[in-house]
């Protein structure tokens, strides 16, 4: 059943106006808490932001590729703790996953915006521009942010030709795997 979920989901960086319901926020933040981590240590936090002040502000975390969150009804930036698990970044990737996966699955279109290891500025971090229009603790890290609402864009499915399978090997890297 979540094949062709994965079939369908794709970036959308156009959104209506109209705001997320309430309780398609609460399904994506118990998806988002119900994501696997490493040995249970549930690094992550999110911090899920509907104020178009904000979303304006976060929209400017980076000069490319974070525009769109502006005109999104809703963004969820997800940060994790390193100090509970040495795997948070891959912890936190699993979440942002969830998330996308989830709102797809509520007729929502979502895009992710990285945010770890990309620059704001010349002289400031992504991360600490978007820890300090949040309010995050210096300890807590911030990966990426989520767009999120109803997509104003029609995106079609990725088709079975263009998936790369020559990167898929059997066995041994560079026996191809047989279709």
């Amino acid at each position: 059943m979540i094949l062709p979920l994965i079939q369908k989901r794709r970036s959308i960086r156009k959104y209506q106006k109209s705001m997320v319901e309430p309780e398609k926020i609460h399904t994506l933040i118990e998806a988002a808490l119900r994501s696997p981590s490493s040995m249970g240590y549930n690094p992550w936090e999110f911090v899920v932001v509907e104020e178009p002040d904000l979303l304006d502000k976060l929209s400017r975390a980076k000069p490319q590729g974070s525009a769109f969150i502006k005109n999104a009804p809703l963004g969820i930036v997800v940060c994790a703790d390193p100090e509970r698990s040495s795997v948070w970044v891959e912890d936190a990737s699993i979440a942002c996953i969830f998330i996308q996966l989830t709102a797809e699955s509520l007729g929502l279109g979502s895009c992710w915006i990285q945010i770890r290891d990309r620059m704001h500025d010349q002289t400031k971090p992504a991360e600490a521009y978007v820890a300090e229009v949040l309010s995050i603790p210096k300890k807590i890290k911030v990966e990426a942010m989520i767009a999120i609402g109803y997509p104003d864009e029609q995106k079609a499915p990725r088709g079975k030709e263009e998936l790369q399978y020559a990167k898929v090997h059997h066995n041994r890297y560079g026996k191809p795997h047989k279709r």
